[in-house]
Order: structure tokens, then C-alpha cells, then sequence
């Protein structure tokens, strides 16, 4: 059997077309794959880009400028410089360790169990009471003590407040908002719910921080969230803490010298 021209190119175009669809394009002879455009566009889409036409002409053209780029960067000898092998090292190392962890986070996903068990402790922490409290933050328990003297005497919480080295809440009148206990350091929530509505501390409250003078405006029933309202941040919290723990143990499975 013999071919005419027609049809040995009919034959060829066949052959070469499976192929060439395989590939984005041929720059200088080096082969594009497609699959490096569904690739960068599915990056882009975890950055908020919709997957159109448009964008990936933009795609298709930036991997052909990176293509022509890279066989230049190639030819100049840059690949053997010391740093550049230093840092490309540094970016193959981060790129696999990200896929290495988004791969033991889909292995080991967070149970609905685990979301609940963390909902009802951080619940638990928070209590069920919300405190509006008003403070005077000073560097010396003296000068707290000073404070205190001039509130028996009559002066104003928010006019003392101005000196308050707490800066956030001295141009509110040392207001603190609504608060669980669980958002302040130990000595000062202790202080706090210790008062009564409209009471102020009588002697200086000592934290990290400094000498406090607290006053304690009202007391309500605390407002927590629905467990659907939290839940993606308690995963995402769980999922760290896993990926921390899979980390530490592996550092310290390994053999270092």
C-alpha cells in the first residue's frame, strides 16, 4: 500500500496533533506543557482571579516571557553562582515543605469532636459573665496610691484616667469595654471580679505591666458565640497546633550531630 502526499500529511497532522495539545508551546525547541497553565491558574484562583479566557491569555503569555527568560538566565551561567543556588535551595526546601504539610493536614483532618472539645474549653475559660471595667494603669505603686487618695476624696475616675500610661484606654476615661475575666493577666481580673458595681480598688493592683486602679462600671451575662460562628477559627487553630506537633516530633525523631 503506498501513501499520496495528501494523504501522508493527513497522517502526520494525526500524529503531531495529540502531542502539540500536550503542550502550551515550543520555545526555542523546549516544550510549554499545558498542564503548568491549569497549574499557575489554579494559584491565582486561591487569590481571589476568576478562571477566564482573559486570564489565561495572560497565563499562556507570562510562561512563554518565563520560558525565553529562564533559556537566557541558563545560557548567562547565573544558575552556577553560588547564591543564586543558595537561594534557589532556600525556595525548593519551603515549597516542599508546604506541600509536605498540606499534605499531613489532608491525612490528618480536625474531627467535629475535636471542634467541639475545643469550643467547650475555650467556653469554660471565658465563664459566663462579662465584666465593664475602667482602669488607671502608673509605673510606681505610689503614685497609685496617690490616685486612690484623690477618688475617696471625690475626684473624677476619668479625669485621672488622662494619666494613665495605658494610652489606648486613657483618652476613653480608662474605659476597658465589655471583657471576659480570661482576656486580662490573672492579678488584675482577680482584682476585678472581687469589686462590687460602682467600686473601685483600695489598694494598688500589681501585673507586668505596672500599678492599676480599677473600677468596675457593671456586670452582665456573657454573649459567646455559636460554635458555626467560630468554627472555621478553631479548626485552622487545631490544624496549627497539629502541623506544630507532626514538626516537633519529627525534629525530634531525627538523628542531628
Amino acid at each position: 500500500m503506498t501513501f499520496k502526499p495528501a494523504h501522508l500529511l493527513v497522517v502526520l497532522l494525526a500524529t503531531a496533533l495529540p502531542a502539540m495539545a500536550q503542550n502550551l508551546a515550543v520555545v526555542n525547541g523546549k516544550a510549554i506543557p499545558s498542564a503548568r497553565v491549569d497549574a499557575m491558574v489554579k494559584q491565582l484562583a486561591t487569590q481571589g482571579q476568576q478562571d477566564t479566557p482573559q486570564l489565561r491569555a495572560m497565563v499562556k503569555q507570562e510562561l512563554i516571557n518565563r520560558e525565553v527568560l529562564m533559556q537566557e538566565a541558563e545560557k548567562s551561567g547565573v544558575a552556577s553562582n553560588p547564591e543564586v543556588k543558595n537561594q534557589l535551595e532556600i525556595a525548593r526546601q519551603s515549597l516542599l515543605i508546604r506541600a509536605l504539610m498540606i499534605d499531613y493536614v489532608k491525612k490528618n483532618p480536625v474531627s467535629d469532636a475535636e471542634v467541639q472539645a475545643e469550643y467547650d474549653k475555650a467556653k469554660a475559660q471565658a465563664g459566663d459573665k462579662e465584666y465593664h471595667a475602667y482602669h488607671i494603669l502608673v509605673e510606681k505603686e505610689d503614685d497609685a496610691k496617690a490616685i486612690i487618695s484623690k477618688l475617696k476624696a471625690g475626684a473624677k475616675f476619668e479625669e485621672l484616667a488622662k494619666q494613665s500610661k495605658d494610652t489606648g484606654s486613657a483618652s476613653k476615661g480608662g474605659d476597658l469595654d465589655w471583657a471576659t475575666p480570661a482576656t486580662f493577666v490573672p492579678p488584675f481580673s482577680q482584682a476585678m471580679v472581687a469589686l462590687q458595681k460602682g467600686q473601685f480598688t483600695e489598694t494598688p493592683v500589681k501585673t507586668e505591666f505596672g500599678y492599676h486602679v480599677i473600677k468596675l462600671d457593671d456586670i452582665r451575662a456573657a454573649k459567646f458565640p455559636a460554635l458555626e460562628e467560630v468554627k472555621p477559627q478553631i479548626i485552622d487553630g487545631l490544624q496549627q497546633q497539629k502541623v506544630q506537633a507532626y514538626q516537633q516530633a519529627l525534629v525530634k525523631k531525627a538523628k542531628i550531630q
